[in-house]
């Protein structure tokens, strides 16, 4: 039996490709899609995907259409919004919106009861191994820096993938080398301070898609991780897996670690 699937944003670029790979999929059906900047549009037409779904302006579509999980790569605002929404009619949620702060997750845990949200910062599941081998480097190693670099239209930094790896390498050591700096010629020319005062710096380029570099050092040595999406089909495959495992996580898991066995 299949999963009935609808993608909110679906006339952005990330949205199309979710729906794209939705439709592409036997054990998912895509039945339904929503983006105001679209409303009224058959699907076909922004998306390029053929299937007979016009695009609605409105959330209660994905209810009239029995939607079992959406898709969500909308902005912080609007996800929020959406979430609650699909919290309140029993619709799990499968998120690559960032950006959320403490309270927003807060939010989410007490409303997602009567079905469940998996929120992941990064969808490709080799930046998600990025990360998993950066805190197991971190405990070996004395200094560390995160570079992030992303496309010119990213509104949040550091990004959510910086942030989290973050917040894992500080869990897992929390004995780094103090900066040195002293006078910074140019003010931020050091990057922000992180969890355990770790650097990271944010790079916005046109030409760029996501991508991240961690950066460790120690006596005599150093280790770089770096991983790159350059096509938004590099998220797709952690999305399927999110759609189809979602059913099976309660309430609020963030990140993909859990479904890979990590």
């Amino acid at each position: 039996m299949t999963i009935r699937v609808g993608v909110f944003g679906a006339g952005g670029r990330m949205g199309s490709t979710v729906c794209r790979a939705v439709h592409d999929d036997p054990d998912l059906e895509l039945v339904a899609a929503v983006d105001p900047h679209y409303s009224g549009l058959d699907l076909v037409t922004v998306t390029g995907v053929d299937a007979p779904i016009r695009v609605a302006r409105d959330r209660e579509a994905l209810v009239a259409a029995g939607v079992q999980v959406a898709v969500d790569f909308t902005d912080r605002r609007a996800c929020c919004a959406n979430l609650g929404f699909l919290a309140a009619n029993g619709v799990h949620a499968v998120v690559g919106t960032t950006g959320f702060d403490e309270d927003d997750l807060a939010g989410f845990r007490e409303e997602f009861v009567s079905s469940n949200c998996v929120i992941a910062p990064n969808f490709a599941i080799g930046a998600v191994l990025m990360m998993h081998f950066a805190a197991l480097a971190a405990p070996y190693f004395d200094s560390a820096e995160i570079i992030e670099l992303h496309h010119e239209n990213k509104v949040d930094a550091p990004s959510g993938t910086a942030m989290l790896t973050l917040q894992r390498m500080a869990e897992a050591s929390g004995e780094w080398t103090p900066d040195p700096t002293t006078a910074e010629v140019v003010p931020g020319a050091r990057g922000a301070a992180g969890p355990a005062d770790i650097r990271v710096h944010s790079v916005r380029l046109r030409g760029l898609v996501a991508h991240q570099e961690v950066l460790l050092g120690t006596t005599g040595q150093t280790l770089s991780i770096r991983h790159d999406s350059i096509d938004r089909t590099s998220f797709m495959p952690g999305v399927l897996l999110a759609a189809k495992q979602v059913a099976e996580r309660p309430g609020v898991t963030i990140g993909l670690d859990a479904l890979l066995g990590l």
